[in-house]
């Protein structure tokens, strides 16, 4: 196989409300809120899918596998900057995953509020009855759609990458409660 370099364009389609946390609160607003770029537009910084996928490339390969170690890195690095002895730096840059240029230039700044929500929540006891100060507010995004790549990924691992980043099929906050579905998506011919 060859060891050709390539960057692996894809998209992120969300079929439901999704959460990408700031770890900001809105106050009286919202408990929680999404992460936005200075824009105020959503998106989800690459370091998390970079995360998300390797967590898939464990799944699937082994901790251990090459592919593994040299797209996604080993070991640690300190607070002083110094490598522990099996450290390996990832070869792969994951971009963040944002809105196409033609659709930020076209969000006019009062329909930017259009891509959030709010949804609530509550603890309801055994007996049916929602628990005092239990109620809880996220903002969330719209189903939308946010472009991303994979930058200098070995040619001969591109297959390896796309079957972990195709096995993820829920991103965010509330993962297991219904938001965040979504399909990692291959956009081919762009490679």
């Amino acid at each position: 196989m060859s060891d050709n370099k390539i960057d692996l364009k894809y998209k992120i389609q969300f079929y439901t409300y999704w959460h990408a946390s700031s770890g900001l609160t809105a106050g009286a607003n919202a408990d929680t809120t999404v992460i936005k770029d200075e824009n105020y537009l959503p998106y989800i910084p690459g370091k998390t899918l970079k995360g998300l996928i390797r967590e898939m490339a464990e799944l699937l390969y082994g901790e251990n596998d090459n592919f593994v170690i040299n797209c996604f890195g080993k070991g640690q690095v300190d607070d002083n900057g110094n490598e522990n002895e099996d450290y390996k730096k990832s070869q792969c840059f994951f971009s963040n995953a944002e809105l196409t240029k033609a659709t930020k230039n076209a969000l006019k700044d009062e329909n930017k509020n259009m891509l959030y929500d709010k949804i609530a929540s509550t603890t309801i006891d055994k007996n049916g009855i929602a628990k005092e100060h239990s109620l809880r507010e996220i903002e969330v995004t719209v189903p939308i759609t946010l472009y991303a790549e994979i930058d200098n990924l070995s040619e001969k691992y591109k297959e390896k990458m796309i079957a972990s980043m195709r096995m993820i099929k829920r991103l965010g906050l509330n993962r297991n409660r219904g938001l965040g579905k979504c399909d990692f998506i291959i956009i081919e011919g762009e490679n």
